[in-house]
């Protein structure tokens, strides 16, 4: 809960702010102090400390020590307005009974408003005294001249040692309009700070999940911040650290002397730097430094670095991984399961992309089997006797993904091969090659993807020369890069070549029939492999039909295998689906089919498609999956009817 701590040495005025707090009904969030300067200090440093308020509302003197101390929590000034000064000066002279009196004002820095105009408007004779702490109040009052003027004015503090000295004292009080409006800044500046708390704890979290360790540097070189990876490489806490030169967690003279050169580089010529390697703790690490530009200058810099022996582990175990498949494609048209007129469609435009050498854009959901379709193509092929390469692009990190998939010669890195290594691209040559969740790949390797396949020839890591490759390129994606081209996320030349031929794997709630297809042959394939005698009941199968099935066929299949498993009779009913469906609401799918558009009603399917595609058929068909003249053929039949 918002806690305030309201800070002032007036009795009066802090009756005043209590009223106007339970007119705020801000009464639970403010907590109020009677103190005198030294002691409001003392408090404000203690609750500081302790983080026991989220703001501070003072005002003269107090508020202009406090803001000196630069505490960590915000102190609020409660303002004097021009009509608290006209108050006041009205007041004193009805003090003094003079018409023009003569008031020495005594202020702070903060309360030094230009008012002299507004004395003489009223027939003043003011002369200002402007105090610097409270050690000045005394000694400024004690060497005020009795006669000199008629009325002191101030804050309370002052006023009350300026009454024991026997002189005529008018308080500046601030009004109801200063005090609301102390409690509504007051409101606003805390919910930036925990806006910008928030901002804050985001940003570290994003730093400190990341894999390589982060400095960062402001423009004199000294230390920011460090996140968790960092503080692991160096053996040092941020704290310990920031603030300080680089030259405190470098103890390789060598070392500090090329990362400070680049630094200098970086933010003189505003230029990045990748792969300085320097031994750090007896260990290799990969440096690259990236400017912070703010209105074409170079405001900070931040280092990332990434263990050299860390990187060649996920190497190895990507390499090992690709060496595990064996470069074969597996499936083929004839294995995949499924016969209800969309995956049919989906099956005969494939084996139609089969036939050519273009390049092939696969879309669809997650767990569709869209790297299915990519082996069936390439069986189909005239290159089914090639390699059927697959790779991840999300599952590679970014400096991973370009050696692997275009190599490296010796020596393009500290730990490449003595004889280099061959990427991926070459090792498909003659054959295939899948590129699975492409919209994952970054806009450098997109950039070289899109050479390779416009010249047909790779260039490894290092190297100077190309290198032939003759490999048919299949991708697939569950997000649509069309969006990705208009936010700026994939280009938009590569996605134009990708799209030549394209078609769109169909979700399993839109495959009519298929559910109970798959779920049959899953069953089997299960009971086989786990010396299980099951089978469903017809409620289980109507159940399975009625379900949404989010995850797709990879959902449907492992679902399968789990009730194989944990069923004991030899008939799966629904009780027992519903018992075992865990996290998913397998009793809402009993209404389902209310909510579950008709996939067996071709018209509507279709109708609905070009709806979405605002009467383009052509974009109707690559939301079906089917091609143009399937829409049409299949309109003409409808309208027979």
């Amino acid at each position: 809960m918002t806690k305030i701590a309201f800070i002032l040495p007036d009795n009066k005025l802090i009756k005043r702010s209590q009223e106007i707090c339970r007119e705020l009904k801000m009464e639970d969030q403010v907590e109020f102090f009677r103190n005198d300067i030294d002691d409001a200090i003392a408090l404000a440093k203690e609750l500081d400390r302790n983080d026991s308020v989220d703001a501070i509302i003072s005002r003269y003197g107090i508020a202009h020590m406090l803001m000196q101390e630069k505490l960590n929590v915000p102190v609020i000034e409660i303002m004097v307005t021009g009509q608290d000064l006209a108050q006041a000066f009205y007041e004193a002279k009805i003090r003094t009974g003079v018409k023009h009196p003569k008031i020495t004002y005594l202020a702070f820095s903060n309360m030094s408003n230009d008012i002299q105009r507004l004395s003489r408007i009223m027939g003043i004779e003011l002369e200002i005294l402007e105090l610097e702490s409270p050690e000045d109040i005394k000694r400024i009052i004690d060497a005020i001249p009795r006669k000199s003027t008629d009325i002191l004015m101030g804050g309370a503090t002052s006023m009350a040692y300026g009454s024991k000295k026997g002189f005529i004292t008018q308080i500046v009080e601030s009004g109801d309009c200063a005090l609301r409006e102390a409690f509504k800044s007051a409101q606003k500046v805390i919910l930036a700070k925990r806006n910008e708390r928030r901002h804050t704890e985001e940003f570290m979290t994003l730093v400190n999940s990341v894999r390589e360790g982060v400095i960062y540097i402001s423009c004199d070189l000294r230390i920011q911040y460090v996140n968790s990876q960092a503080e692991v490489l160096f053996n040092l806490k941020c704290e310990d650290i920031k603030g300080k030169e680089l030259q405190n967690i470098f103890s390789d003279k060598t070392s500090l002397e090329e990362l400070n050169n680049a630094l200098i580089n970086c933010k003189n010529k505003q230029e990045c730097y990748q792969d300085i390697l320097l031994e750090i703790n007896s260990k290799l690490i990969a440096f690259g430094i990236e400017p912070v530009i703010v209105n074409s200058k170079v405001v900070s810099m931040v280092i990332t670095l990434m263990d050299v022996t860390r990187i060649q582990e996920t190497e190895i175990k990507v390499r090992n991984e690709v060496i595990k498949n064996k470069f074969l494609a597996k499936y083929r048209f004839e294995s995949l399961v499924g016969s209800s007129p969309e995956i049919t469609e989906t099956k005969r435009l494939a084996r139609e992309f089969a036939a050519v050498d273009t390049t092939v854009l696969i879309t669809g959901e997650s767990g569709t089997g869209k790297e299915l379709f990519a082996q069936s193509i390439h069986n189909a092929s005239s290159r089914r006797n090639g390699p059927f390469v697959a790779v991840n692009c999300a599952a590679l990190p970014v400096n991973l993904l370009e050696s692997e998939l275009f190599g490296y010669v010796e020596g393009a890195f500290t730990g490449a091969k003595h004889k280099g290594k061959a990427g991926l691209f070459e090792m498909a040559h003659h054959g295939t090659i899948f590129l699975d969740e492409i919209s994952e790949m970054e806009m450098y390797a997109q950039s070289r993807l899109l050479r390779v396949i416009q010249e047909r020839q790779v260039m490894r890591l290092g190297d100077d020369k190309y290198i032939p490759v003759d490999v048919r390129i299949i991708v697939a994606t569950n997000k649509p890069l069309a969006q990705q081209v208009s936010k700026g996320e994939f280009r938009q030349d590569l996605y134009y070549r990708l799209k030549v031929l394209t078609f769109r794997v169909p979700p399993l709630r839109d495959r009519s029939g298929d559910i109970r297809v798959l779920a049959k042959y899953f069953l089997d394939h299960y009971c086989s492999k786990h010396g299980r005698v099951r089978a469903f009941s017809k409620e289980a199968l109507n159940l399975l039909e009625k379900y949404s099935w989010p995850g797709n066929v990879r959902e449907l299949r492992y679902f399968i295998e789990r009730m194989v498993i944990v069923t004991k009779q030899k008939e799966i009913s629904g009780g027992q689906l519903m018992t075992y469906w865990d996290d998913q609401d397998l009793s809402s799918s009993q209404n389902a089919s209310a909510s579950l558009k008709p996939v067996s009603d071709e018209e509507e399917r279709i109708r609905q498609a070009i709806e979405q595609a605002e009467g383009n058929i052509s974009k109707a068909a690559r939301i079906l999956g089917i091609d143009r003249s399937t829409i049409y053929r299949r309109m003409k039949t409808e309208q027979k009817k």
